[in-house]
Order: structure tokens, then sequence, then C-alpha cells
């Protein structure tokens, strides 16, 4: 067992990060790129909890068994902070609380760690707050971003980092994960990896919740029964309803029960007013709890349309005879007989419409508003 375990297919990840540390001098910030799915968070944690292994030798740190590994895997080592932020964007003070944190000394490891995941959702005017610890580091504490490309970091930043580039794991490999790690069975991961298009986190979630699993279906087989601007308008009303009403649920439950603390920690019964000078302390909370939900809806939504455009990538490859493994292999039938009945490229013109419409969502556009557009043009030519 080694902290290196639950990264598939990244093997020349793993030499080059395992020599880091064995070099006992790793570079002071790192900068973790990858598509969705390819593990850049576990790669970061794996790397810092190999830095802070107890192991005497240092080829062999990251064991995965010493309490240095194991509290770093569970998130509870004091000297290494995972953050992340379930806003839209990271906040000013957000980033100013990190730099404080980055000043302090490790209390019991050699190295101070900092991972920050989703660096991307990163302004410029918030990433150049963190340029300047970036630039001058403290002594003994280590930068670890983590960002889909490094495209989407800021160029000052991304050139004063280590980058380590993930890829997306092969489908068998993320099935031999699942089966090994979560007791799967083989075809269940294998089932769970294809649709996930080997994203290893959603594999997992899609193998152990029905529920994700129906969601998604309804999803995949929409184009199926879309024919005229009726249907497409019922279609996106469902997907949005699909997409957001989980989300929105989760977000409503925590950011009750939020306020329910913050009224016990100042002593304030459930249906009390709240005393004037304790307003801005439950305005706070209100719009932090905005900020989560509307980042958690934007993300439901924005992986349903991905779900989505896997029936028209499997479409495509079909017409263009490609023989490539289709994702949606399920529904085989179904996309053979939408395929015969469109032109490729009717077929890439729908592609773009889902991409345009997740490009509407990120900008601010109202997402039905989004969806209703992307749905009339998803109807099949006449």
């Amino acid at each position: 067992m080694s902290v290196w375990d639950d990264l598939p297919g990244q093997g020349k990840t793993i030499t080059a990060l395992s020599r880091a540390v064995a070099e006992g001098s790793p570079s002071h910030a790192w900068l973790f790129t990858g598509p969705p799915g390819s593990g850049r968070s576990n790669a970061a944690r794996a790397f810092a909890a190999a830095l802070q292994c107890t192991v005497p030798d240092a080829a062999n740190r990251g064991c995965g068994q010493c309490k240095a590994c194991v509290t770093v895997l569970a998130g509870t080592h004091p000297d290494v902070a995972l953050i992340s932020t379930e806003k839209v964007n990271y906040q000013i003070d957000d980033v100013r609380e990190l730099i404080t944190k980055a000043q302090d000394r490790p209390s019991t490891a050699p190295w101070r760690v900092i991972i920050v995941e989703d660096a991307d959702r990163m302004t410029e005017r918030t990433t150049n707050v963190l340029l300047k610890s970036i630039e001058e580091p403290p002594p003994h504490t280590i930068w670890i971003l983590c960002a889909p490309s490094p495209a989407d970091v800021l160029v000052t930043i991304r050139s004063r980092c280590r980058s380590v580039s993930l890829s997306v794991p092969t489908r068998a490999a993320v099935a031999e994960l699942l089966v090994r790690r979560d007791g799967l069975s083989e075809a269940q991961a294998d089932f769970a990896a294809r649709i996930a298009q080997s994203h290893i986190g959603i594999a997992r979630r899609l193998a152990r919740d029905e529920d994700a699993r129906r969601r998604r279906d309804r999803t995949v087989r929409m184009p199926l029964r879309l024919r005229g601007v009726a249907d497409a308008v019922m279609a996106a009303a469902e997907l949005v309803d699909l997409s957001t009403a989980e989300a929105t649920a989760a977000a409503t439950e925590r950011a009750e029960a939020e306020a329910a603390a913050l009224r016990t920690a100042l002593g304030l019964d459930a249906d009390a007013p709240v005393p004037p000078q304790q307003r801005s302390q439950f305005k706070a909370l209100e719009e932090n709890a905005k900020r989560r939900a509307r980042r958690s809806t934007h993300d439901a939504l924005d992986r349903s349309l991905i779900d989505l455009t896997t029936f028209f990538r499997d479409v495509l490859m079909l017409q263009l005879n490609s023989g490539t493994e289709l994702v949606n292999d399920y529904l085989a039938d179904d996309l053979r007989s939408y395929a015969a009945a469109s032109r490729p490229e009717a077929t890439v013109a729908k592609i773009d419409a889902i991409a345009e419409a997740r490009t509407r969502i990120g900008a601010n556009v109202a997402p039905l508003l989004a969806v209703e557009a992307m749905m009339v043009a998803l109807r099949p030519a006449k």
C-alpha cells in the first residue's frame, strides 16, 4: 500500500513526484493540471502525504501507513491545508487568509503544504493577491495549485510554479480502482467507468447511487423525444429541474443548519428577532449560502450538459463509422436509429449548441433561457 495507489494511469506523474520527494528539496510552488476526472486533487494530497511521510528512507516515502500519511489523506494533518471554494469564485479575503496561514512554521512536519483546489476560480485581482506569496514564499512552505489547464491560471502565477500534467485514466484503470477500493463488481465498475468517461469521482457516484444513474439516463434520452418547439421547452424545464433540484435542496438544508448553529452560538432562540448588532453576521451567512447555491446548481447543470453531449458524441461516431466504443453503449439501438436519420454536419452543430449553452451559463445567463435555446437547436432537422 502507498499514497499513490488511488492514482490510476498516472505512472509518469507518480515517478516524477516520487523523485521530487526523494531529493528532499522540492520546489516551493506546484501547478497540478489535468482534465476533470484526472485526479488532480488526489494527486496533490498524495504528494503532500509523501512530503510529510516519516519513513527514514527518502526513496520509500509515501508509504501510506505512517501517521503522517494517514492523517494527510484523511485531511486532519495540522501542517497540510486543503482549500476549496463552494462559491462561484474565490474571494480576496479567502486568499488573504491563506497567505497568513502560509507564514506559520510547520508544527510537526518538515513542510507546511497548502493545496488550493480549483485555482482557476480565482479572478485576476484575487490571483494578484496570491502572487507575492508565490514569488517570495516563507521557508518550509509549499503551495500546490490545481486547475484544469495551465491556461486557466494567470501567467505570472504559472511561470513561478513547477508544472505537473495529469491525463484522464483509461476506463480499465478506473474500473480496477472501483473494484479494489470500493468493492464493486467488475460489471458495475466497468459500466460506471464507461458512462462517466473515466471520471473517477463521477464513476464512483454513479456506481453507488441509483438516483444519480436514473437522472443521467433521463438526461441522455432527451434528444430521442424532441420533435417540436413545445417538446424543446418542456425538455429544457425538465433538464434544469433534474440538474438543480438536488443541489438546491442540499444548499438550503445546509444554510438552515448554519443559521441554527449561529443562533445557538449567540444564545438566540429559534424564533427570537436578531439584535441589530448581530445582523451583519447573519447577512454574511446568507450571502455565502447564496454563492454556494449558485456554484452547486451551475456545476450540476454543467455536468448534465456534458452527459447530454455524450449522446451526440456517440451518434457522430456511428455516422462516421469510426469503430470507437460508445459511451452510452446500452442505448446502442436508439443511437443507431437516430444516427441513420441525420447527417454528421447536423450532429456537430448540436454538439456546438450544447457547448454554447455551457458558455452562456458560465457567463451568468439565466440557465432556463440558455437551455431552452439549446433544446430548440437540438431538434431533428425536418
